[in-house]
């Protein structure tokens, strides 16, 4: 039977490639995206919802489908106002978790990060933590919250402090312990898409188990 995948942020690193995946799995007959702007990829699968996505449950008509993919976030360079910054990364899966809940899709997979904690005194690691927590009250069957370290890949923005991070995990990576060493959306995604497809044992999916993930 085929199914049909929401993604929400298919604009991002990592939504993008995770798109170009169920686009390519005959597993899925149907992709749709709600996001600010378009992914402008022109493909029969694809539904995209172009909205604002603070007010993504005005959408719950729309909201249909097997598996929601959350892959949103934000920077402290791109958003450096705390309350916007909590709006994106806490509000939008939050709001996509209760929508899912209300619209009986049993399988959520959210992308969070490494560290992520309610009670830490880092604002994202906070931030991250808590939405964490607010998406696991909807009690979705199958959740699952990817926990990965920091993220390789070019993306489309600059991030200074993103990259020279990037360039000291790049050469230092020998020293680095292997939960904290940086690891390719591709795997993220490959990862994913098998987490829709299969059940795990962990609902908290750390960088480690990403790849194990991945590799299968």
């Amino acid at each position: 039977m085929t199914k049909t995948a929401i993604i929400i942020g298919a604009t991002g690193l990592t939504g993008g490639i995770l798109l170009n995946k169920l686009l390519a799995d005959s597993t899925f007959e149907k992709v749709t995206l709600f996001s600010r702007s378009s992914v402008q990829v022109d493909h029969p699968k694809i539904e995209e919802h172009l909205i604002d996505m603070f007010a993504l449950e005005n959408y719950s008509e729309d909201f249909i489908g097997d598996v929601v993919f959350c892959c949103i976030g934000t920077t402290k360079t791109k958003t450096p106002d705390k309350i916007m910054y909590s709006r994106i990364d806490h509000g939008i899966p939050m709001a996509a978790a209760r929508l899912s809940k209300k619209n009986k899709i049993d399988r959520f997979i959210v992308m969070s990060t490494m560290g992520a904690d309610s009670k830490s005194a880092v604002f994202y690691n906070k931030t991250k933590g808590e939405m964490e927590q607010d998406v696991l009250r909807f009690e979705i069957e199958n959740t699952y919250i990817l926990q990965p370290s920091l993220i390789g890949g070019r993306r489309a923005e600059i991030r200074t402090g993103e990259r020279f991070a990037k360039w000291m995990m790049g050469t230092f990576n020998f020293m680095i312990p292997k939960k904290y060493k940086m690891i390719h959306p591709e795997l993220i995604s490959k990862a994913m898409l098998w987490l829709s497809k299969n059940d795990f044992s962990e609902t908290i999916i750390v960088s480690k188990k990403i790849k194990e993930i991945a590799s299968r």
